[in-house]
């Protein structure tokens, strides 16, 4: 009977996969719908100030989903996949490096409103998977500035003038990884470089999960 019962409990409670709606797998992502994300080449997609911006991906399809369910739709467990696939792809860049990494910060309105930071929970999995040091303290948002979707570039450069603020005490003896979900004309990496550079902060990678 117990047998029975704890058969009928895994039946009722299995995960859906949020891609397909299989419960096969028992997982928030299933295998298939995982292998559906396609990388980008391995190689920067940018250059801004002499820092080498990498995008895993497209923003398109299944990884525009995961994206968009992880910061949008508090499916919280996503964290997990969106820091896989940027593991399996940054893995593939070769860079042999220890680094700490620092997520794009919220400011403490949008922590309240949306009750987390989703890129800190894909920090927290992603230097699991790679080894590395997350770095939450180095550099804060300390403007609320508007979303940057709507905006052209000199709009995006003017929203975040001023917006970070960096705490050289946090610094870790490591180069520093950024990383952020979407990286669409580049502006956010681009102050958050300059707000690490005039603290002398200067060997900075920054990785996107996707670009348009």
């Amino acid at each position: 009977m117990k047998n029975i019962i704890t058969s009928l409990l895994d039946l009722i409670y299995r995960k859906k996969c949020y891609f397909c709606g299989s419960s096969e797998h028992s997982l928030k992502m299933c295998p298939k719908c995982f292998d559906e994300l396609c990388y980008s080449d391995f190689v920067p997609n940018r250059i801004i100030n002499g820092v080498n911006i990498y995008s895993c991906g497209m923003y398109e399809k299944y990884l525009q989903k995961l994206i968009r369910g992880l910061k949008y739709h508090k499916q919280k467990e996503l964290a997990y996949y969106l820091a896989k696939f940027m593991y399996y792809y940054f893995n593939r860049v070769g860079i042999n490096r220890a680094f700490q990494v620092v997520p794009v910060p919220l400011h403490k309105n949008r922590i309240k409103k949306r009750k987390y930071n989703h890129m800190e929970l894909v920090a927290e999995e992603f230097c699991k998977f790679m080894g590395y040091t997350p770095n939450f303290e180095l550099i804060k948002r300390i403007k609320d500035t508007k979303p940057q979707y709507k905006l052209s570039k000199p709009q995006r450069m003017e929203n975040l003038k001023d917006a970070f603020e960096v705490d050289k005490t946090k610094f870790l003896d490591m180069p520093v990884l950024i990383i952020d979900d979407i990286c669409t004309t580049g502006s956010t990496f681009e102050e958050m470089i300059n707000s690490l550079n005039k603290e002398g902060i200067t060997d900075i990678t920054c990785l996107a999960s996707s670009s348009p």
